[in-house]
């Protein structure tokens, strides 16, 4: 059951526009969303990455109308972010919230349900998100994951066509992240639009057609995974420099970033064979490894902690199931 809104414009599901969210008082203000500008088409399925801090969880509030810009715009399928909810449009999981407890599944999903103007027929929530054999117990009785599934369902229940979702998978093991994800895509397949950010880099390079990257409240990268680790060179190069120098080595051909620890260099490369060959030539290969950048190391290039540079280069990166901290 999919709804169409007439409203979208050139099918724009989320359009934000110089939005700017500011917290503190004058004198110590911490600007946690800064001129953020993002445009979603209807039917993608959009990550948003950043560190703790950085502007997710702020710039999700504004995106389902719990908090308001202090200037700039946010709209959601042509109308402001407040009005989308009240309409059913938008369906949100966010990690503060928990179900009511003490009744049954289908109970919870009703309630919620009959407080929406044209819901998605009961039934169909929980079979979308894989709970129909679990409808009938209560929702206390339930493990972690199939909670979530729940809190999916919820967020189904107004027939949104645009779902946010707020770290889904935290603290949710692998075969539990799995099933959520199967539910997740089946709506996403409907043509709906889905934003979500992550900790898990993996989810986000598997699942999402864009990855917005935030950090400071301000976008620094917004396209594909392999658009994202192009960016921070498609390739690393180290080596032990033994005692020679690692001046000049930004110069060398296709190396666009240089970090030096010790006695070893990391280059990151956009053609590695050149790369490689020139240090051949200059005899300092000792120790050589060439590896293709992830998206782990794409993500800790373009950010960085608190109280650091803008970029900050990362080692040679492993499992992308790490953290995006």
């Amino acid at each position: 059951m999919t709804r169409t809104t007439g409203e979208t414009g050139h099918g724009t599901a989320l359009a934000v526009t110089g939005a700017v969210r500011t917290f503190g008082r004058a004198g110590a203000e911490v600007r946690a969303v800064d001129g953020i500008a993002l445009a979603v088409d209807r039917g993608e399925t959009v990550a948003l990455l950043g560190r703790n801090g950085a502007g997710k969880s702020t710039t999700i509030r504004l995106l389902l109308g719990l908090d308001r810009p202090d200037s700039g715009t946010v709209r959601v399928l042509g109308r402001s972010a407040e009005q989308a909810v009240r309409d059913g449009l938008i369906g949100a999981m966010l990690q503060d919230g928990r179900p009511i407890q003490k009744v049954t599944v289908r109970e919870l999903v009703a309630f919620v349900a009959s407080t929406y103007p044209a819901p998605m027929p009961v039934a169909e929530a929980l079979e979308l998100a894989g709970l129909t054999s679990y409808a009938g117990r209560r929702v206390d009785k339930l493990s972690g994951g199939q909670t979530q599934r729940v809190r999916f369902a919820v967020a189904l229940a107004g027939n949104p066509e645009l779902l946010v979702l707020d770290e889904p998978t935290a603290a949710l093991d692998v075969e539990a992240r799995r099933v959520l994800w199967e539910s997740i895509r089946t709506y996403a397949r409907r043509g709906n639009t889905v934003l979500f950010s992550t900790h898990y880099l993996e989810e986000a390079d598997r699942h999402a057609d864009r990855i917005v990257v935030i950090d400071r409240g301000r976008i620094v990268a917004d396209g594909t995974a392999d658009a994202l680790r192009g960016s921070a060179g498609a390739s690393l190069v180290s080596f032990d420099l033994a005692g020679g120098p690692s001046e000049g080595l930004e110069r060398l051909p296709g190396v666009v970033s240089v970090e030096v620890s010790g006695d070893r260099a990391l280059l990151r490369t956009d053609d590695s064979d050149a790369t490689v060959r020139e240090l051949a030539r200059r005899d300092a290969i000792r120790g050589l490894q060439v590896s293709r950048v992830t998206l782990e190391d794409a993500f800790l290039a373009l950010t960085s902690p608190a109280g650091e540079a803008a970029t900050t280069d990362s080692g040679s990166g492993s499992g992308s199931e790490r953290e995006a901290v």
